[in-house]
């Protein structure tokens, strides 16, 4: 079960969050949690619940609560800031990348007409440039480098010319 925790903040930390607020250079995200930090403040007498804050700054009730507990545990910038999110670092790093373009722009195996997704990803897993690779991995960065592996002339395909 989650325990309610209560907000009580300083005069000097209301307002770095107002000059935060007022100023608008900072990340949206960060706006609304100090948003949520000055309407769940108890210390100027206010009483807000969390349902009304979370409504104030069209929000969910867990954020506010989550962005009240941070501040209380961790302090004002930790409540502010973004946390790391989790998920797997990308296989196909620069070196990798290069690789590929490299790969890709050269001419095919013996007989391959060109190259196809498949032996790209297992020729940089032969090449020992990354353990294992998909081939939708492989589409994914080519079509992100704007490299066509399908056209007639290996390389870099350009974009079209705008109409005049």
């Amino acid at each position: 079960m989650s325990q309610h925790v209560t907000v009580h903040l300083t005069a000097e930390q209301r307002h770095h969050l107002e000059s935060l607020i007022r100023k608008g250079k900072a990340p949206a995200r960060v706006q609304t949690r100090a948003r949520i930090l000055l309407l769940a403040d108890r210390s100027q007498g206010e009483q807000r619940r969390q349902k009304q804050v979370a409504e104030a700054t069209l929000t969910d009730a867990a954020t506010v609560c989550q962005v009240s507990r941070r501040f209380a545990l961790e302090g004002m910038e930790s409540a502010l800031a973004e946390r790391p999110r989790p998920g797997q670092a990308p296989k196909i790093t620069g070196d990798v990348e290069a690789q590929l373009c490299l790969l890709a722009c050269s001419d095919p195996p013996v007989g391959y007409a060109k190259w196809t997704l498949k032996l790209l990803a297992g020729k940089l897993v032969e090449l020992g440039c990354v353990e294992s690779l998909s081939d939708v991995a492989v589409y994914h960065r080519l079509k992100k480098i704007q490299l066509s592996h399908g056209a007639s002339k290996p390389g870099v395909s350009a974009p079209p010319l705008p109409a005049l």
